[in-house]
């Protein structure tokens, strides 16, 4: 009988046991891994402007945006980057190659793809640098990398290697940047910890290093740094700029995730007696300069945070930060100006799963906090599952946002519908205006929209399947910057949708993304 009540109780304690681990772990673990009911991919291609701004929509996107898939069937895109011929690249660091897009017809999805490397071992980073010639770096877990750029074939030859990483343990992403002017020739390496929570006997891991590709000279650029897998610079003080993953293993709320700023300060100690190399205090502190007590300890005659670096702002801990992008001044509303978008990746160990989004980070010119708020969420579903990770982001001029999502496989295209009127304006057609073939456009355009007195209108449906298109033709002296009148006539067959655009293109003769542009013009055809 005692055997039977020892046997009941210590079964009883093991299922206590598996019961507390399954909810402290499986079910934070369930929205990183679990696919979820509905594929966001086919979510978006499903749905138009009108659609993404009801309740309906899972995400919740900022007014006058809308999101479009700009590529999927991807596998786990992480860095995302123009390369140097106008094509799109991404690091793919499941199957060991970089890959670049190509949106060959301007419908604003990337139908063509080619394999720019491979037979790369988990390859993250990708920078490029073009000087008397152009080459592509790329930084594998092992070593960093760097090809020939072929422009005639768009593909990256004649690999090198540079310097070699330490491997082994967690972490095994490395990301590159290079700095901007006057220190364009340094490129900034992260390298995260091979642990949760250690002391390090490698100087390279839990830091950010920096190589001078022309010297072959490197040193280390910050330390304390758990896992900074992103960075990027400041557009006014060309400061750099990183998210930091805090550790594990503390709770729901401890500790912070963090976004640092890594000052370069090369030279003797300060004043204050710091070191001049930036220590940001892991693996013994972390956020506004804590003691991780639970980790360390050691008895201190003073405090042992005291002399690190505190971080900048703090994020709730497990959102895991990753990409983060500077919104540029061109062709953004001042309100963005010098803001901040950082993608929350998600928790894998919270029992409260948080993150899956992107938040925005309201900044003067000087970088000062002004507000932070949800930019794009409902990744996160209320079933506990997620339809994406939100991992790198490209934001350019003109409106334009990428983000690469490693859960999903895609890339997201998302757009601001920005007034354009001081560029190019249409006549007589109001927003979802009806419309029906043959189709008159009339209105004026600045000079420089046009090219040879030309440039490209179109009829698309919701799902950016061309209808029609026509040659819009200046009806004046186009060779100035004032408004040139223009009309077009444009034939389209029969659509499958009610809703559509008609899509009005900046002729852009030099096929560079920077230099494109349109007016997109909701309308209805029934």
């Amino acid at each position: 009988m005692k055997k039977i009540t020892l046997f009941s109780t210590a079964l009883l304690l093991g299922i206590f046991a598996f019961i507390v681990f399954y909810y402290n772990f499986f079910v934070g673990l369930r929205p990183a891994i679990i696919s979820p009911k509905s594929d966001i991919a086919e979510i978006i291609e499903k749905s138009d402007i009108a659609a993404q701004n009801n309740t309906d929509f899972p995400l919740a996107l900022p007014k006058n945006f809308s999101i479009s898939i700009f590529a999927k069937d991807l596998g786990k895109p992480r860095v995302i980057a123009w390369g140097p011929t106008g094509e799109f690249l991404a690091s793919l660091i499941d199957s060991g190659k970089v890959i670049a897009l190509k949106d060959s017809n301007g419908d604003g999805y990337a139908e063509t793809s080619w394999t720019v490397a491979d037979g790369l071992n988990k390859p993250h980073g990708i920078a490029v640098r073009c000087r008397d010639k152009c080459e592509l770096y790329i930084a594998e877990e092992n070593q960093l990398s760097v090809f020939d750029w072929d422009s005639e074939n768009r593909r990256a030859i004649n690999k090198r290697k540079v310097t070699d990483f330490p491997t082994g343990g967690n972490h095994a992403t490395r990301t590159i940047m290079f700095r901007p002017y006057p220190y364009e020739d340094e490129l900034l390496i992260s390298i995260g910890s091979s642990c949760n929570v250690c002391i390090e006997s490698d100087p390279l891991r839990a830091s950010i290093q920096v190589f001078n590709v022309k010297t072959n000279e490197s040193r280390i650029f910050a330390t304390g740094l758990r896992n900074s897998v992103f960075m990027s610079a400041h557009p006014v003080s060309g400061e750099v700029w990183a998210t930091e993953m805090g550790r594990d293993w503390l709770g729901n709320d401890l500790p912070p995730d963090e976004i640092n700023i890594i000052k370069d300060s090369v030279g003797p100690s300060t004043s204050s007696g710091r070191n001049s190399i930036p220590n940001f205090g892991w693996p013994i502190c972390y956020g506004k300069n804590i003691h991780d007590s639970e980790y360390d300890k050691n008895i201190y005659v003073r405090d042992p945070c005291a002399d690190k670096e505190p971080s900048l702002f703090d994020i709730p801990a497990h959102s895991a930060p990753l990409g983060l992008a500077f919104f540029p001044e061109e062709g953004w509303p001042e309100e963005y100006w010098y803001d901040l978008l950082v993608a929350y990746h998600g928790s894998w160990n919270s029992t409260e799963p948080v993150g899956y989004k992107l938040v925005r980070y309201d900044l003067d010119a000087e970088g000062k906090l002004l507000g932070v708020s949800d930019f794009i969420s409902g990744w996160l579903q209320d079933d506990g599952s997620s339809l994406g990770r939100p991992v790198d982001i490209l934001i350019q001029p003109a409106g334009t946002i990428y983000v690469s999502d490693d859960k999903a496989g895609v890339i997201y295209k998302i757009q601001r519908e920005t007034d354009k009127s001081n560029l190019i304006r249409v006549f007589d057609i109001e927003q979802y205006s009806k419309i029906e073939s043959p189709l008159i456009v009339s209105g004026e355009a600045r000079g420089y929209w046009f090219f040879e007195a030309s440039f490209p209108v179109r009829v698309i449906d919701s799902d950016e399947k061309e209808l029609g298109v026509g040659i819009a033709q200046a009806k004046s002296e186009w060779m100035t910057q004032d408004f040139v009148p223009f009309e077009v006539t444009i034939e389209f067959v029969k659509p499958e949708t009610e809703i559509g655009w008609i899509v009005l293109e900046k002729d852009n003769p030099s096929g560079l993304p920077e230099n494109a542009d349109e007016l997109r013009v909701p309308v209805r055809f029934r």
